[in-house]
Order: structure tokens, then sequence, then C-alpha cells
């Protein structure tokens, strides 16, 4: 290599700036030869350039993981009053409560209609002038044991309803010189029947029934058989007769 001797002179001073230089410049070509043969070159940072403009979105990712719940918010505020909805269905019966305290005793009301009790009531007898009573027809009694409301008809035989409710009637009969075979009828229509076979001396028949009648029907006692059967016998020691009353109203 060179080896520069030492000078005071100016021109010597710029002589060796130039030589200097030139030395540098043949390194820094012969690094560039170097750099450019090998695929390289390798220079110093330069200073960094602009930001650049902003790219287009990108596309949209996948959903990602549902993520762990986030603890409860404070409460909101009440929102408006809402309709009023459909009547639910009805409930059970309620257990039954306990028996409250007596009330007061209340003022004392009006005093009322006194109640009407209906009363009917009958018994009637032969006598020595009506025994053998004819067939077919209502036994006339005319032996009145009582008859106070005058609801048995002595002249036709017939008891007529005044009162609708449940009635009992009964009839006992001295049977003698004939058979006995009777009938307790309703509006015409035959209810219950007696009938006594005479045996040579007086015999005893007897018979009843609860009828429930309305106001205007009409009960009676006749002989069902016949002249043969009309055997109803009545004298000073012995009756036959025919009772009825009103047990209820209807």
């Amino acid at each position: 290599m060179f080896q520069l001797l030492p000078c005071a002179h100016p021109s010597c001073l710029l002589s060796l700036r130039l030589l200097a230089f030139l030395f540098l410049s043949v390194i820094m070509l012969q690094m560039t030869f170097q750099a450019l043969t090998k695929g390289c070159v390798c220079g110093y940072p330069g200073i960094p350039g602009d930001p650049g403009h902003n790219g287009s979105p990108g596309d949209v990712g996948l959903r990602g993981d549902r993520g762990i719940q986030g603890p409860l918010g404070p409460p909101g505020r009440p929102g408006p009053k809402g309709e009023i909805g459909v009547p639910g269905h009805k409930g059970n019966i309620g257990y039954r409560g306990e028996r409250g305290a007596r009330g007061e005793k209340g003022d004392q009301g009006d005093k009322g209609d006194a109640p009407v009790i209906s009363k009917s009531a009958f018994s009637v007898g032969l006598t020595a002038h009506t025994k053998l009573p004819a067939a077919n027809a209502p036994i006339r009694f005319d032996k009145i044991i009582y008859n106070e409301q005058n609801h048995f008809d002595p002249a036709t035989g017939r008891f007529t309803c005044a009162a609708a409710g449940a009635y009992f009637f009964t009839y006992h009969i001295t049977v003698f010189s004939r058979n006995v075979k009777v009938a307790l009828v309703k509006n015409g229509a035959k209810i219950i029947h007696t009938t006594d076979n005479y045996q040579s001396s007086e015999d005893q028949a007897a018979g009843g029934a609860v009828l429930h009648l309305e106001v205007g029907d009409k009960v009676w006692l006749q002989v069902a058989g016949g002249e043969l059967f009309n055997g109803l016998f009545a004298d000073e020691d012995d009756d036959t007769t025919f009772s009825g009353f009103l047990i209820f109203g209807a």
C-alpha cells in the first residue's frame, strides 16, 4: 500500500484529501461489484416512507364460540302497565274457614199471618132403616157420628174433598143374613174390595186405605156383588160405619 509523507503545504493537504476520496471510491465500487455478482445489494436502511392507503375490507370470518355469560345487570325501569288478561280458570273450593263469632240478635220482625190448617173429617153409620143397602150405588149412611165440616153428604153417600192432601178412609161392617162384598170408590174407580161370607151368625168385616185427593174428588162405599152381597147390618146393638179424615195437606 501507499505510504504518505507529512506535508504542511495547502496543496499537499488537498492532494491528500483527493487521494483518500479516490481510495474510498475504489473500495465502494469493489464492494458494489461483489454484491452484484452475488445477487444482493446490501445498502444502508433508507428513510421510512409514507403510510400506505387503507386496504379493502376482508371477508366475514366464521362465527366464534359462545362466550361466558356475563354478570346480571342492574334492574331496568318498570315498563308501562299491560292490558287486563283473560280471566283464569275457577280454582278449587278452599278449606272451610273457622266459625265466626255469633252476631247480635236482630230486631223482632212483624207478626205474620196465622197459618191456615185445613181440617176435614167425618164418621157415619147405617141405621135399621138403611141396612141391606142397594147394590152398585153409593151407600147412604144416615147416622151422623161426626161431620163438622159437612164434607160428607148423607143424601148422596159421597165425601167431597175440600182441601187437597192425603186422607185415610176406613169402614167396619157387621155381616148378617147375607154375604158381603163392598168396594171403596174414588171418582167412580174401585180402589179396594172387601168380601165376607155369611155363616149363619153375625160376622165382622173391615177395610181401609190412604188416598191422595185433590179438591173436588169424591169418595164413597158401595156394594159391589149384587143383591146377594149386601148383608151390611145395623140395629140398636150392631153397627156398620164409614169414616175418613185428612192426614196432611198437599
